[in-house]
C-alpha cells in the first residue's frame, strides 16, 4: 500500500516560485526538527473518496532517530536502519525488503511525514486558521515533477505557537483525499537501536521478499 502521495495543482508553476512567507515558516519548522536527535509521533488518518464510497480510518505511531525509523500504519510495519528497509505488510503476511533510499511507502514512513516538505515541492502560503483553539499557519505544497507523483495537492498545518506540524491533507487525482492529524509529539525520546532491526522471530511464517 503506498502511502503519502504527491499532488498538480490548477494554477500553472509559471505563476509563482518558492512563497517568502511559507518558506520562511517551512524553514523554521525544519531548522526546529533538526535539532530533535529522535522524535516519536502519534496520528490519525481519515482516507475518503466520495465517488468510491471510502470512507476509512486508521492510526499510525512512528519513531525516527538520525536516518533510522520504525512506523507503524494500522496492521502494517516499516523499519529501516537507514542502509535497509523492511516493509511487513499483515494481510499479506509478506516482508519487503529494499535498500532505504529506494523507499516509497510515504504513509507508512514516520521520517518522511515529518520531513516531506523539504524537497521536491513548490509551495503557497494559504492562510492563517485554526484546529481547535490553536492558531495555525496553512501552507500549500505542489509537486514539482507532478506526473510522477498520484497526488496533485498536499495541505499542511502548523502551529504558530509551538512550530510543530499538526495536520496534513493529501489530495489525490482519483478524487482520494487523505487527512493526517498529530495527536502526539515527543523529542528526544530514548530509543535503542534495536527498535530499527528487523526481528524475524516476532513475525513467524512471514515471506520474504528482496529486490
Amino acid at each position: 500500500m503506498k502511502l503519502l502521495l504527491a499532488l498538480f495543482t490548477l494554477v500553472s508553476f509559471a505563476s509563482f516560485g518558492q512563497d517568502a512567507k511559507s518558506q520562511a515558516i517551512l524553514d523554521e519548522l525544519s531548522k526546529k526538527m533538526k535539532t530533535h536527535k529522535s522524535s516519536y509521533v502519534e496520528f490519525s488518518v481519515n482516507i475518503k473518496n466520495s465517488s468510491t464510497g471510502t470512507d476509512e480510518n486508521e492510526t499510525g505511531k512512528g519513531w525516527v532517530k538520525g536516518e533510522k525509523y520504525y512506523g507503524s500504519f494500522g496492521d502494517n510495519t516499516i523499519i529501516s536502519n537507514g542502509t535497509k528497509t523492511w516493509t511487513v505488510i499483515k494481510e499479506e503476511k509478506t516482508v519487503y525488503i529494499t535498500d532505504a533510499d529506494e523507499d516509497d511507502d510515504e504513509m507508512l514512513n514516520p521520517k518522511k511525514l515529518m520531513t516531506l516538505w523539504e524537497s521536491g515541492f513548490k509551495n503557497k502560503y494559504g492562510k492563517e486558521t485554526t484546529i481547535g483553539s490553536e492558531k495555525v499557519d496553512m501552507i500549500y505544497l505542489y509537486p514539482k515533477n507532478a506526473s510522477s507523483v498520484d497526488y496533485h495537492t498536499i495541505v499542511i498545518y502548523i502551529s504558530k505557537t509551538s512550530k510543530e506540524l499538526k495536520k496534513v491533507i493529501v489530495k489525490m487525482k482519483d478524487g482520494t483525499r487523505m487527512t493526517y492529524k498529530l495527536t502526539k509529539y515527543t523529542a528526544n525520546p530514548t530509543v535503542s537501536d534495536s527498535k530499527f532491526v528487523y526481528n524475524k522471530s516476532k513475525f513467524p511464517g512471514y515471506t520474504e521478499i528482496s529486490d
